[in-house]
């Protein structure tokens, strides 16, 4: 595939490398991308490659040149050596996890994560005898105290789901490695782009390219990178579930790739300039960026994140949920549904004291996240102050 480095030795910018990598013209008949392959069937020249199976393509379960041509293109943009595409973010967590894990293992998960990675760790791993606990995202080093003889993995999410605790990745790296332990870390918000994982110490990085390598609303796609040491046990355990992704997903997600870093540095900034403009709204109790300066972890995200993105939460004073829904209800630009990092601007209600076990989630208030898309900030905000306007009217309804 395309090559990252120049004729001098120097590696390319990521811009560069998001444009090129992934494609090999030579190899396609000339055309700029590689296009989509369907299929499941190779055929083999003669008896001898079959029986070796020796070939580039062997099955369609195990790749094709579009699936290979993301992978190879997710290598370089991760840092990593080795990386799989999957059918969705959730694919994602579950095959670096069954990569990790076996029966009688114990999990270390943060309590921040994405609630049905809690689900499959749960349900699906409890009975394959894999035993789980939850953690407070803000323990840095001292989750040392909770390693246990048998502690082959942890999960991390930084910054967390929905609550965006920002985690000291490279101190859970440390320990876990000096036990003998997998760190697994779900990069989504940020991406490689806005943090190098593998640089950063963790062993399997998770993707789900739904969110900002689509970048368009319209693919289900999971991607896992992992390191040396990892790689060939994740190249492994992939090909044993064949949990491979549609071939159209994939082309989608390649050709997303060649904007992603534009759409990301747009949405770090539009984010941030909404973070702040609603920071100054009477309505609002508080507002969750770690690139905002009064992030209880903006230090960690100063210090090991190059960027930030168009996600992030904000609590709304104590007012009644009847209050709240005329406030969503009515807005225009701001779609209410889950998932983010599309085009389109989103708002999610939501409220995690339910499931959380290794910490207490009190905000003081409502709580909404909100994904920012490629509208105009005016009209978006626009579209939030006549909310706000429906909040404090129905407030203030007997």
């Amino acid at each position: 595939m395309s090559e990252t480095r120049g004729q001098s030795g120097r590696k390319k910018k990521s811009r560069t490398r998001l444009a090129h990598a992934g494609r090999a013209p030579s190899e396609q008949f000339g055309f700029v991308n590689t296009p989509i392959y369907r299929g499941s069937t190779v055929l083999f020249p003669d008896t001898a490659s079959l029986l070796a199976n020796r070939g580039a393509y062997t099955y369609a379960t195990k790749g094709t040149p579009t699936i290979r041509a993301l992978e190879e293109a997710w290598i370089d943009i991760a840092g990593a050596a080795e990386a799989v595409a999957v059918p969705s973010g959730l694919a994602a967590i579950a095959i670096a996890l069954l990569t990790a894990l076996k029966s009688g293992d114990h999990l270390l998960v943060t309590d921040s994560c994405y609630l049905p990675a809690r689900m499959f760790c749960d349900s699906v791993l409890k009975r394959l005898g894999v035993e789980t606990s939850y953690y407070d995202p803000r323990i840095g080093a001292d989750i040392a105290a909770l390693m246990r003889p048998n502690t082959t993995a942890i999960l991390t999410e930084s910054p967390g789901s929905q609550t965006l605790e920002v985690q000291d990745i490279p101190a859970l790296a440390e320990i876990a490695h000096a036990k003998g332990a997998c760190v697994i870390l779900d990069n989504t918000w940020a991406t490689p782009l806005f943090f190098p994982p593998h640089e950063r110490g963790v062993d399997l990085s998770i993707e789900a390219g739904t969110k900002y390598l689509g970048g368009h609303s319209d693919l289900l796609l999971g991607l896992v990178s992992a390191n040396d040491k990892w790689a060939r046990r994740l190249r492994a355990a992939y090909d044993a579930f064949a949990i491979c992704p549609g071939p159209e997903d994939v082309f989608l997600a390649l050709r997303g790739m060649r904007t992603m870093e534009l759409r990301l540095r747009e949405a770090e900034r539009a984010g941030l300039e909404m973070a702040r403009w609603l920071e100054a709204r009477e309505e609002v109790a508080h507002v969750i960026h770690p690139a905002l300066e009064s992030h209880p972890d903006h230090a960690l995200w100063k210090r090991d994140f190059l960027g930030s993105t168009g996600l992030f939460s904000f609590i709304l004073k104590p007012v009644p949920p009847e209050a709240v829904a005329a406030m969503l209800d009515g807005l225009e630009l701001f779609g209410l549904g889950y998932s983010w990092g599309g085009f389109e601007s989103l708002a999610l209600p939501f409220d995690c004291a339910s499931y959380r076990t290794a910490t207490q989630w009190t905000p003081g208030g409502p709580a909404i996240r909100l994904s920012i898309g490629l509208e105009d900030l005016d009209d978006l905000k626009e579209d939030l102050s006549l909310g706000f306007a429906r909040l404090r009217a129905a407030a203030q309804t007997p």
